[in-house]
């Protein structure tokens, strides 16, 4: 990409990279394996989460998004392991012409139930936006 390209072409190459390089956006296209929902009814937020599962239990992303204008401050969501969740790709970054909301780079589980789940994590949602987080530490709590 050559300097000063529109940030729009930032935000798609940079998510076509994160597509490449997470097996779990990826092996388990076709299978209802790779795909889980964390939480469609948050009609309310116009929040939605799910989660994408590669081939082998190490490859594990959450996906969030917000589809309103307001930010999602301390927004809770049940997670499948404990340990740091670090934040690989936000749409509301500066980089791609965002407000800068985020999660400074990550955030790490504590044991609130949520979900059906005995972990759950605290995060910024963007406004409009959406972010993608991966466990860091392969721990696997037991299920509510």
């Amino acid at each position: 990409m050559t300097h000063g390209a529109p940030r729009k072409w930032i935000w798609v190459e940079d998510l076509n990279r994160l597509y490449r390089s997470e097996p779990a956006l990826y092996e388990q296209d076709f299978s209802g394996e790779g795909f889980e929902w964390v939480d469609s009814r948050d009609s309310e937020s116009s929040v939605i989460s799910f989660i994408r599962k590669g081939a082998t239990t190490k490859d594990i992303l959450l996906i969030a998004a917000n589809f309103t204008p307001v930010p999602r401050m301390n927004y809770r969501l049940g997670v499948p392991r404990g340990g740091p969740w670090r934040e690989l790709l936000n749409s509301d970054a500066k980089l791609y012409g965002g407000s800068g909301h985020g999660n400074f780079g990550g955030v790490d589980t504590v044991p609130i139930p949520c979900h059906g789940r005995y972990e759950s994590i605290s995060i910024v949602l963007p406004p409009l936006g959406v972010v993608f987080l991966k466990n860091e530490a392969p721990r696997e709590p037991e299920s509510v």
